[in-house]
């Protein structure tokens, strides 16, 4: 007869940060939790931990301190695996090795229960290796939590190939019932979150690497953007020891696509040991000032000029300017018809990106980046074409002020910083989407709660239009010329698909 998993006892592997909050969860939720770690009086030590750190939360008043004496009570630290040999659902949360938990796995066989489930939080092993040699690997089941465990919602319920649908299912509710919010994914390399997110810091990496712009700089635009971290901030909190590692499994595991690619920027700061937060330094020192700052931002009062003024293009950025300059009264030409988005002043250009260069475009031409919020002082991006007139060179920016933004200048870049980013992140999800690694509304959902983006991937999609992101993304590999960019042909055949065939 199945357990009931709602009621189960839950044994938990691995004492360390990920374990001891798969423990905290399971237990706030009514199971009985044996805590287990291969060292001794690790799930000891583990265990006084999370009751010091719970009483905590009761002088914040977060809990009562009923409710932490009775999470604190399921849990209980155990010296043998066979301590816990009833338990319904094992969890294991080693080391990220495959040899390991194939091992535990093939170990936990012959101590649970036949219907016990089992399930590893890897971050990107695949499960199908980690079943290798069980005699019922269709039991076992990725159950990826995201740290810290207790505060992050999101679940990845991974299924190897042999992964049985109802183990899965049984995972997926069980997630639901710890008040997690859960999404599929198949045993594919990084899953849902780690492989669509590998653009965020990849691209800021490029960057940093042709010396297009700063840290601060990249940071202050992704967060304009509305992340609440820039990439370089996040994998200075995330540790580079830890966010390289990541890449590299995720790049070897794809047979070294250079998609995946690591970067020089980040081997470096590895072998110098700035991991970033933890250990000091990374690219910014600790504790830090602050990562391209614009609180102290103010619009200028009037426009730089008041000739000859056309706002071209439809959409969201146009009606902005349009809208601005009304504001100040200023005379311009609506010119709705036009192959560009952006301000004419006289003969200068001031253009949403396309992907393409400044420089590509025409002499007196400026490029800004995309703007996602219009909130007054978002920093953006912008570039001049080295043959500019410098007296557009000092108009452009006061313009982009003008309208709102903290202006950052950047090296005449393909994509600049937030366009090339966002571009990349959705052929990225469009990908996985075509490989059945999940859905679009999983993708959506992953990276908001996962990782916390502003929106999803198929979100900034819907809002975009997939023949600009195609634009873009092909712009970028008519730029570099390598195998890195290059469009998903969902993202094609989706752009094919909205103009009936006329694309």
């Amino acid at each position: 007869m199945r357990h009931n998993d709602q009621t189960a006892d839950v044994l938990v592997i691995g004492a360390g940060v990920m374990g001891s909050g798969i423990a905290q969860v399971a237990a706030q939720a009514g199971h009985r939790v044996s805590l287990y770690d291969s060292r001794a009086g690790a799930a000891a030590d583990a265990h006084e931990r999370l009751a010091a750190t719970l009483a905590g939360l009761v002088e914040r008043g977060k809990l009562t301190g009923d409710e932490v004496t009775a999470t604190v009570e399921r849990i209980t630290p155990i010296a043998e695996l066979t301590a816990a040999g009833d338990a319904g659902i094992a969890i294991e949360a080693i080391v990220e090795d495959r040899e390991a938990k194939n091992r535990l796995f093939v170990q936990l066989e012959r101590i649970l229960p036949a219907d016990a489930l089992l399930a590893s939080n890897t971050s990107s092993l695949s499960i199908d290796a980690i079943a290798r040699g069980m005699t019922q690997p269709e039991r076992l089941v990725g159950m990826h939590f995201f740290n810290p465990v207790p505060l992050m919602r999101l679940v990845e319920v991974v299924s190897g190939l042999q992964t049985d649908s109802d183990s899965a299912a049984r995972v997926f509710a069980l997630a639901g019932h710890w008040g997690k919010t859960a999404v599929h994914a198949r045993s594919t390399p990084g899953f849902i979150v780690n492989r669509i997110a590998r653009p965020f810091y990849a691209e800021a990496l490029n960057l940093l690497q042709e010396r297009a712009a700063e840290a601060a700089e990249i940071d202050a635009c992704l967060r304009g953007a509305g992340f609440r971290m820039g990439p370089c901030e996040l994998m200075d909190l995330i540790g580079h020891d830890v966010n390289f590692a990541v890449t590299r499994s995720v790049f070897e595991a794809n047979f070294f696509d250079k998609r995946y690619q690591p970067s020089l920027v980040q081997q470096a700061l590895v072998e110098a040991g700035h991991l970033g937060r933890k250990s000091g330094r990374g690219f910014y020192d600790y504790p830090a000032a602050g990562a391209g700052d614009t609180s102290g931002f103010r619009p200028p009062d009037a426009p730089p000029s008041r000739d000859n003024i056309g706002v071209r293009g439809q959409g969201p950025v146009a009606e902005h300017m349009a809208a601005i300059l009304q504001q100040h009264n200023c005379r311009f030409e609506r010119i709705n018809d036009s192959k560009w988005i952006g301000l004419q002043v006289d003969s200068a250009r001031l253009r949403l990106t396309d992907g393409r260069t400044a420089a590509e475009l025409g002499r007196d031409i400026a490029v800004f980046d995309l703007p996602l919020v219009h909130e007054p002082g978002s920093a953006l991006a912008w570039s001049h074409a080295e043959r500019a007139s410098a007296n557009w060179v000092e108009q452009a920016p006061r313009w982009l002020a003008l309208f709102g933004f903290a202006p950052q200048q950047v090296e005449d870049t393909p994509g600049l910083v937030v366009a090339r980013t966002l571009a990349m992140l959705i052929n990225e999800a469009a990908d996985a989407v075509q490989q059945g690694v999940c859905s679009e509304v999983d993708a959506n959902r992953a990276m908001c709660l996962g990782v916390n983006y502003p929106a999803g991937p198929f979100e900034w999609l819907a809002s975009w239009g997939p023949a600009a992101v195609i634009r873009l993304v092909d712009a970028l590999d008519a730029a570099y010329r390598g195998e890195r960019y290059r469009v998903s042909p969902w993202l094609r055949q989706r752009a094919w698909s909205d103009t009936g065939g006329h694309a």
